[in-house]
């Protein structure tokens, strides 16, 4: 068994296993967390709950004015980011035929064109966040581990995809070899260590910042804070 074989087969098998129940097992964790009641009574004219948590979860998309013009650009580059990542691995064709072999599902690709103004605007980005968070006072302060295994595991398989990026998609998926076996298995290796990390890491703010924005706003609109 060669590299390649072992990232297409046990690796990324481990990795799905590790991403699928461990993001599980969190979701349930959170979930199952006792929560006490508040036998206080909700201010006059409080919205029912599912209003005000579904308003916080839409009110935290944006941030605020009154944080001025720096957190608007942070806040911006969070949106080139996922959104870049999103068109990267939904809209590249070979990721497509990846998704198709595991799942059978499959949708249209973009133009390669696109793939590739997504994937350098997502690496600007990341080297962005990477900047602001090592030189900013405050979230420098407040960084730790995690941020950093976050970010670098997050970096990885984009930054080896753009490297197996030689000749158009359709090129290589009308080929029945691969040509760079090696390089693509790193790429594949990355994307595994990712999965693995994202239960146990920052990653899981994916799934968990819709609970925590809508207990927040659960809570603070009980008692009419705006």
């Amino acid at each position: 068994m060669d590299l390649l074989e072992f990232a297409r087969g046990p690796a990324l098998t481990l990795a799905l296993v590790v991403f699928v129940a461990g993001t599980l097992w969190r979701l349930l964790g959170v979930l199952r967390r006792p929560r006490l009641p508040d036998l206080s009574p909700a201010r006059e004219g409080a919205p029912p709950k599912w209003m005000a948590a579904s308003r916080a979860i839409g009110r935290g998309m944006w941030p605020r004015k009154a944080f001025g013009q720096s957190v608007l650009l942070i806040s911006l580059n969070g949106y080139v980011f996922h959104i870049g990542l999103a068109l990267v691995f939904l809209g590249y064709a070979p990721h497509i035929a990846f998704v198709h072999r595991l799942t059978g599902l499959s949708w249209p690709a973009l133009p390669d064109g696109v793939m590739y103004l997504a994937a350098g605007a997502t690496i600007v980005s990341l080297l962005l966040a990477l900047w602001w968070r090592l030189t900013d006072p405050v979230r420098k302060m407040i960084s730790n581990a995690d941020d950093l295994i976050t970010w670098t595991l997050t970096f990885l398989p984009v930054v080896t995809g753009m490297a197996l990026l030689s000749e158009p998609s359709a090129t290589i998926l009308a080929r029945d070899h691969v040509v760079y076996p090696g390089p693509l298995a790193v790429h594949l290796l990355t994307l595994e260590l990712f999965l693995i990390w994202f239960p146990f890491g920052k990653l899981m703010h994916a799934f968990l910042f819709a609970f925590s924005r809508g207990a927040t706003g659960i809570r603070f609109s009980h008692r009419g804070v705006e």
